[in-house]
């Protein structure tokens, strides 16, 4: 019967542990560089879908920049972490471009600034873009969007700016947004939002600016406002508030009661007199 030798004994041996050593250092060696590489070509590929959604790129900022011959982390508009070399921010603001926002940008799972202002995207946000789970900062501003602002706006735990302003957003402000704690600035304006500030919008304390003019708001301002203690700008002109018994319901003045223990510093008219 044929007798094993221990592997003990096996590696005790100079002419086996140096060959081991090596092969065991190769292989984590390549698990480690698969996992980086087929991460990074995700990023690559929600980044190359939603070029393909750009219908109109007038500078050719990304027809001649964003190739797979370059590395992602140099494209245009792109930055990667220095950790885990993976996509986290996105600014495409202000670069005239026109399209449709691909569902599969909701692959970039370590994306955390997202700058999109001042283009003439459209259609509607795509739900998988709930899958960025590390998201602070948003901005959708001054393009054309369309429908109803989804509910599942307020599944972003982490965010801490959402801009949404100048579209063409229907419906009413979602009363999920109440769950957004971290939310700092709010800017909504420039819609056609109709129907009422939802109380729970006033759950988020850490609102420092909150903008909803020229929309088709109504009723009157809830005196919860007051709970935003860190508020400094007030924006709500241009919709269709109404007068209670007192007239601080319809213009804001730093002597209105429910706003008189915080810190705004820039208010404008709810409507006119």
């Amino acid at each position: 019967m044929m007798r094993l030798t221990p592997i003990s004994n096996l590696m005790a041996k100079p002419s086996f542990l140096l060959p081991f050593m090596f092969g065991l250092l190769f292989a984590t060696f390549r698990v480690i560089l698969s996992a980086k590489y087929s991460s990074i070509t995700v990023d690559q590929s929600a980044l190359l879908a939603l070029k393909s959604h750009i219908t109109h790129d007038p500078h050719n900022f990304l027809a001649t920049n964003w190739s797979t011959s370059t590395s992602v982390c140099s494209w245009i508009g792109v930055t990667c972490g220095s950790r885990h070399h993976r996509v986290t921010a996105l600014n495409l603001s202000s670069m005239d471009l026109t399209g449709t926002i691909s569902s599969q940008l909701g692959n970039l799972s370590f994306l955390a600034w997202l700058d999109i202002r001042q283009n003439s995207f459209h259609g509607s946000l795509p739900i998988e873009l709930t899958n960025l789970r590390r998201m602070k900062y948003l901005d959708f501003g001054n393009n054309s969007f369309n429908g109803e602002i989804p509910s599942w706006v307020g599944c972003f735990s982490k965010l801490q700016r959402l801009y949404l302003y100048l579209n063409n957003f229907i419906g009413v402000i979602p009363s999920t947004l109440g769950n957004l704690s971290k939310l700092e600035r709010l800017s909504l304006g420039g819609n056609q939002i109709s129907g009422r500030i939802p109380n729970s919008l006033f759950k988020c304390k850490e609102l420092k600016f909150l903008s909803l003019y020229n929309n088709s708001l109504e009723g009157s301002i809830p005196t919860e406002i007051g709970n935003l203690t860190l508020l400094e700008r007030l924006i709500l002109a241009n919709n269709h508030f109404k007068a209670g018994r007192n007239t601080s319901e319809l213009i804001v003045t730093s002597t209105t009661p429910y706003l008189r223990n915080n810190k705004l510093r820039y208010l404008v008219n709810l409507c006119s007199l």
